[in-house]
């Protein structure tokens, strides 16, 4: 996790990435820097991928697949690890918090996913 993030009881909070009481907030994730605001219940489902060059890392923002959309992370390129969400829709938001862990276990609380099913980290989509 990075000095600037946040964990505390109630939520988590970095540069782009928010979870509040009642919604997961992607900053920049509009053009030019506008904030999607998901409420947890519209979550189905939150998969953790690795990245590499092709598969997320290098994309600070937007897509090469229309399946999926990477959220404005200029600090993307120096992370190991993202989250793909499942609103049940075409495009699948592409999220990379400093501390993932965290993340992703206050979406599976809050979306009441319960635990995280599959067989941990698999290859991230080609973004």
């Amino acid at each position: 996790m990075s000095s600037d993030s946040t964990t505390d009881g109630s939520g988590y909070r970095d540069r782009w990435i928010e979870c509040t009481p009642d919604a997961l907030r992607i900053r920049g994730y509009y053009f030019p820097w506008g904030t999607k605001s998901i409420p947890y219940p519209a979550i189905r489902s939150v998969r953790r991928v690795e990245t590499s060059a092709l598969r997320g890392r290098a994309r600070i923002w937007g897509t090469a697949n229309p399946r999926y959309w990477a959220s404005l992370d200029p600090g993307r390129p120096g992370k190991q690890t993202a989250l793909l969400l499942d609103l049940g829709r075409f495009v699948h938001p592409f999220i990379t918090p400093d501390d993932p862990d965290a993340v992703e276990r206050l979406l599976q609380e809050r979306s009441n996913l319960g635990p995280a099913t599959g067989d941990g980290e698999g290859r991230g989509p080609l973004v």
